[in-house]
């Protein structure tokens, strides 16, 4: 049996798999990726990526190449709203525009792109930085074992097997995870709710949008419930269905008697054409449920994504909270190995992704009873709260934020609220960079940035030396001096005045601030950083050999 090492070992390469080896490879870090299926997504899985997605891939280059992709599939920017069929009665708007009043808090708006456009993008970026992808392939198998963990990897056409020795494997293998399944680990939460479909099909329903800009159309009548959305030609575009009802008026199970000419009619039921020419691309079915892994990591195995957390689409949270995983997870590993940081920052991913989990699934779920099924029941729902909270305002409390559970520990705070309260996401600020308009976020991605106003040039002179200490690289700029500020409103925004200072994570979360300079900013840095990347006992100089 062929032996191989490699840093960090990805089990699923669909979307989060495919994030995190990319995220890795921008920090340096080589891995594998093992995917059972013989390529990227075949189907369209169409999905929303929101403003926090969408600037995390901006950070690693590849914003514009998405956005043009997604523009060429769909019309971005239309409303979301809910009817009794496409060609009848409207019932509630939700949303007048997808991007409508968010504009303001990033440089980034939410697209759709389905998944088998995005994930060649993935794949091709993983690669250039350094990843290595293994199709048609799984994993079998795995053992934690003193350094790490051993794999057996088999390949699906041939039968051939390699033994793979690899410092830390990610499961980001879907909601059956056999990775989780193999490590024990439950899920918990509500549980299946609905036996689902999704219908993609081909047909010209141009008379029944009527010229309407619609994105997501949330579709209830007396023979099913479902949300629909259409390609920008009007020809194709996919309806999923959640419930099917009898003459009876009695829910059945959607897929069960799905055949081709069943989907037919459901389609036709949705756009309210009885008539309609259509033809059925592909069935899939699915299960509703919004369930959270209790653990993200045992040793050196973390969860990822569906495998992690499971959550209905109704917010478009659950690949978005997969790909921000990965995120999270690709810096901390990478410094650990390059032994910058302590090993215990390995346990702050379980200690921020998984609220953050939990909070997105319950918000998904309490969409879900609202909009699709409130026989469900109304009485222990989390309350709705604004969908910017979920998709930029969730809130990390961790030894790698500091001052550790600031806040009462908020599981969220409005972007607009945080004012670079340690522990959120670091604000959008417009800046103005040799003449040319950037965002703040664009300072952040690979190292930690210390940002100061425009009288903090001690900090920035001590940073260079308290980041030796670690072996890290950082950037220290001065706003007002360095940076234009362009909109006057850095200092107020990031919750500094103009001789205080932030310190910003590689995943551009706040990580400590101080309003103004002290009487040894260097050996405060390095206190700080010391803490935050969960050294244990005193700085020590970094060497080859931490």
């Amino acid at each position: 049996m062929r032996n191989e090492d490699i840093p960090v070992l990805i089990a699923g390469g669909s979307l989060v798999g495919l994030s995190t080896a990319m995220f890795l490879g921008w920090h340096g870090v080589p891995s594998l990726v093992v995917e059972r299926h013989p390529g990227t997504a075949i189907h369209p899985r169409a999905a929303l990526f929101n403003q926090r997605t969408l600037e995390i891939y901006r950070s690693v280059g590849l914003e514009d190449e998405i956005v043009r992709k997604a523009n060429e599939e769909f019309m971005q920017d239309g409303a979301i709203m809910a009817v009794d069929t496409l060609a009848g009665r409207e019932l509630a708007y939700f949303l007048p525009t997808l991007n409508h009043g968010v504009e303001d808090v990033s440089p980034c708006r939410r697209v759709y792109c389905t998944q088998n456009v995005l994930e060649p993008i993935l794949r091709r970026r993983a690669e250039e930085l350094g990843a290595r992808t293994r199709f048609n392939s799984e994993v079998i198998s795995f053992e934690i074992v003193d350094d790490g963990v051993r794999a057996i990897v088999r390949d699906r056409t041939t039968g051939a097997e390699s033994a793979i020795n690899a410092r830390y494997l990610v499961g980001a293998d879907g909601h059956r995870s056999p990775v989780r399944e193999r490590l024990g680990i439950a899920m918990t939460g509500r549980g299946t709710f609905s036996n689902s479909a999704t219908i993609y099909f081909r047909a010209d329903i141009r008379p029944a949008l009527r010229d309407r800009p619609l994105s997501i159309i949330y579709v209830t009548n007396s023979k099913l419930k479902g949300f629909m959305r259409f390609e920008s030609s009007g020809r194709s575009g996919f309806l999923a269905v959640n419930a099917v009802f009898g003459t009876d008026g009695k829910v059945s199970d959607v897929a069960a008697d799905a055949d081709e000419a069943r989907c037919v009619q459901l389609v036709r039921d949705a756009i309210g054409v009885p008539e309609l020419d259509v033809e059925i691309v592909v069935m899939q079915p699915w299960k509703a449920a919004a369930d959270v892994a209790d653990q993200f990591r045992r040793g050196p195995v973390f969860l990822a994504g569906d495998a992690a957390h499971t959550m209905p689409p109704t917010g478009g949270f659950g690949g978005n909270t997969g790909v921000q995983d990965a995120h999270n997870l690709a810096w901390k590993l990478a410094l650990v190995l390059k032994g910058s940081a302590g090993p215990g920052l390995l346990e702050t991913y379980d200690a921020e992704r998984r609220p953050a989990g939990r909070f997105a699934a319950e918000q998904a779920y309490t969409r879900y009873v609202k909009r699709m099924d409130p026989s469900l029941g109304d009485h222990d729902l989390q309350a709705q709260e604004d969908d910017l909270c979920i998709e930029l305002g969730y809130c990390y409390h961790s030894p790698a934020i500091c001052p550790l559970g600031q806040d009462g520990r908020k599981i969220h705070c409005h972007p607009r609220a945080a004012n670079g309260m340690p522990g959120t996401r670091a604000p959008h600020v417009v800046l103005d960079c040799a003449g040319s308009d950037i965002s703040s976020l664009d300072l952040f991605g690979k190292n930690f940035v210390l940002l100061t106003g425009a009288q903090g040039g001690v900090w920035c002179g001590a940073a260079p030396g308290a980041a030796a200490d670690y072996g890290l690289g950082i950037d220290a700029l001065r706003i007002g001096a360095d940076l234009i500020d362009s909109s006057g409103r850095f200092a107020e925004t990031y919750g500094i005045d103009s001789a205080g200072a932030a310190l910003i994570r590689p995943d551009g979360f706040v990580a400590w601030r101080s309003p103004a300079p002290p009487q040894a900013p260097e050996e405060t840095l390095s206190t700080a950083l010391f803490h935050l990347l969960c050294r244990g006992s005193g700085p020590q100089r970094h060497s080859a050999a931490a």
